[in-house]
């Protein structure tokens, strides 16, 4: 009798952590995307309201071979259904992928990009004198090297990565008042949360703009679906999020100068 509670219980273990497995992450490629071209009919993930949305909506939603867009507000969401099989891959930008396949080994990306895009500071419309200023400050950075090093600090060799942080000057002037920054922090390496602290690329970029131009820089972390719309009622000053410049944003906001470019990648579970 022992022996048979024995079996029963190990069975009942062995079930449940089947059971709890397969809730989480199903291990292999079974969706059959390997290209681009084996996208149509499948169940493709984007994070609502990005260029990836945009471009899956424009290219399959509708489509003769029924393909199925799945929406979720934040990108770690996304990289949960895919882990549970609820969708066969995901759409988005290069330096978000990455972060997520180094913390996950069941998911790669495919070698194959989806697209390439350039990324912009969206300014509230009308606002050319705020977009101009930008502008000259994002020169003076790129000159002097420091959009370099603020990259290089979260995506450069190992060796560097990390070690050359950016930080204000000590005597950085604040007297033009506070610049509100609207945010989406679930986007590594570019917006992202450190305990309580939103951090990344685009957060140490906006801070270096403030410094040249007088502002105090206060961020704001919201939906990403929601930052166009607090840049045009006056909510936020300015969006910075991986925002790709397309000509439906154009048509609602001010664009920068482009201060860096990305590429939207596919990624399946291995």
């Amino acid at each position: 009798m022992k022996n048979m509670k024995k079996f029963a219980a190990l069975a009942l273990c062995a079930a449940m952590t089947a059971s709890m497995m397969g809730a989480v992450t199903v291990s292999a490629n079974d969706s059959g995307v390997e290209s681009i071209d084996d996208l149509a009919g499948k169940k493709i993930g984007v994070q609502l309201g990005t260029t990836g949305d945009t471009y899956v909506t424009d290219e399959y939603e509708g489509d003769d071979a029924g393909t199925k867009i799945e929406r979720f507000n934040k990108a770690n969401d996304t990289v949960m259904a895919l882990k549970q099989g609820k969708i066969d891959c995901i759409i988005i930008d290069s330096l978000p992928a990455e972060e997520f396949v180094k913390n996950n080994d069941d998911l790669e990306i495919l070698e194959e990009d989806f697209a390439t895009e350039e990324y912009a500071i969206a300014v509230k419309k009308g606002n050319d004198e705020l977009t101009e200023a930008i502008n000259g400050a994002l020169k003076e950075l790129k000159e002097e090297g420091i959009l370099d090093q603020i990259n290089e600090n979260y995506i450069g060799s190992d060796d560097v990565k990390g070690t050359c942080p950016y930080e204000s000057p000590e005597d950085a002037d604040r007297s033009n008042g506070t610049l509100t920054m609207a945010t989406n922090a679930t986007f590594p390496p570019y917006e992202y949360y450190e305990g309580d602290k939103i951090v990344g690329i685009d957060v140490e970029m906006a801070q270096a703009v403030c410094d040249k131009l007088g502002y105090e820089l206060k961020v704001e972390d919201m939906e990403f679906n929601a930052i166009m719309n607090a840049v045009a009622s006056g909510k936020a000053d300015i969006g910075v999020a991986g925002m790709t410049v397309t000509e439906d944003r154009k048509e609602n906001a001010n664009f920068t100068d482009t201060y860096t470019t990305a590429k939207q990648v596919i990624i399946v579970r291995k």
